[in-house]
């Protein structure tokens, strides 16, 4: 097979950050893509709808003029949010979810939730209306390792809250572990969970052999390549319960080559094309599209697209840099070569 064509796909959760970034980081996700739920965590958070409308309108200002491609908002789920907001965002037609933050535990998380009992009636009217809770899957112990966060999460948050709450639909981000996997696997049809290019592409030897290489360096962060394997076989299943969602987040260089860099991995310059790389080398080209292009729109009750993009088996090599406003950014995997390209690139 040297040519592909699908669905054209959504992300089903993406970084794109304000003002001067915003024209490039749009640019990206707009190229290939229909739609993308868009994360909350600027500074300050996005927690009301009325501030959802307005990070919208920027963010459709900032797309390039002939695309159609849409943003789907999100708000930063806070100890103060009241059931009436989520009353006012289910009403607004705009806004597809509402993200759960552990508080403390990635970049711009500090306003996150500490308690999760503190936010039930929250749940209740989420659960009631529909509304789903998108989820950062990891503990803020300090006694836990990073590398068992997610696991731990699972087993004293998501669990005792699926129990609770046996109506809300739920989104575990980014899962990086087998744990992981097995658990949304096992669990009903409201729970699905996303995956990124990075995890299912790398594991800790990248981020760690022969040096620190930050660029590589996200949250939750890459695993053994045991886990590798548990997400590859996840997103190559088949099962609807796993989905594109890419967590491309971008930060300029100087935040990520220092002392205490960023976590977040940047891969809208060539989102599709990685998660192409990954389907080939599994040898399941073939389940893709809909791992891309259907299970999450089926999840969040929206319409599949209609239009399509193709890729052609073609090596090119991906970009050293890119620019994010005013700044440099580097993008994952920058400098390698990869087998798959969008046709008209």
């Amino acid at each position: 097979m040297d040519t592909l064509t699908i669905t054209r796909p959504d992300d089903w959760h993406l970084h794109l950050r304000a003002g001067a970034a915003l024209k490039d980081t749009v640019r990206d996700a707009a190229r290939h893509f229909a739609r993308a739920i868009v994360m909350p965590n600027l500074k300050p958070p996005i927690v009301t709808t009325e501030q959802a409308a307005a990070y919208r309108t920027a963010i459709l200002e900032a797309r390039p003029r002939e695309s159609a491609w849409q943003p789907l908002m999100t708000l930063y789920l806070t100890e103060a949010t009241s059931p009436e907001e989520i009353d006012t965002a289910t009403s607004s037609g705009f806004v597809h979810g509402v993200k759960y933050y552990p508080a403390g535990a990635t970049t711009h998380s500090e306003a996150g939730v500490t308690d999760i009992d503190s936010v039930s009636a929250v749940l209740e009217r989420m659960e009631k209306n529909g509304l789903p809770l998108l989820i950062h899957g990891e503990v803020t112990d300090p006694n836990v390792d990073i590398f068992d966060r997610e696991a731990v999460f699972i087993d004293r948050v998501l669990a005792p809250l699926m129990q609770r709450f046996s109506e809300l639909k739920i989104v575990l981000e980014h899962i990086t572990t087998s744990e992981a996997v097995q658990f949304v696997g096992e669990a009903d049809s409201r729970l699905a969970a996303t995956i990124t290019p990075q995890h299912l592409l790398f594991n800790r030897n990248q981020l760690l052999s022969g040096g620190i290489r930050p660029h590589y360096y996200c949250l939750p962060v890459l695993k053994r390549d045991s886990h590798q394997k548990a997400l590859i076989n996840a997103a190559t299943s088949g099962s609807p319960k796993y989905f594109l969602g890419t967590d491309s987040a971008p930060h300029g260089r100087h935040d990520k080559e220092t002392a205490c860099g960023c976590a977040g991995c940047y891969s809208h310059h060539a989102a599709i094309e990685l998660y192409s790389e990954a389907f080939e080398t599994a040898g399941a080209l073939d389940k893709l599209e809909a791992f891309a292009s259907f299970f999450g729109a089926d999840f969040y009750g929206l319409p599949r697209n209609s239009d399509t993009v193709t890729l052609r088996k073609s090596p090119w090599q991906l970009p050293d840099s890119c620019s994010l406003g005013d700044e440099e950014l580097i993008p994952l995997h920058a400098g390698e070569t990869l087998q798959w390209q969008v046709v008209g690139d």
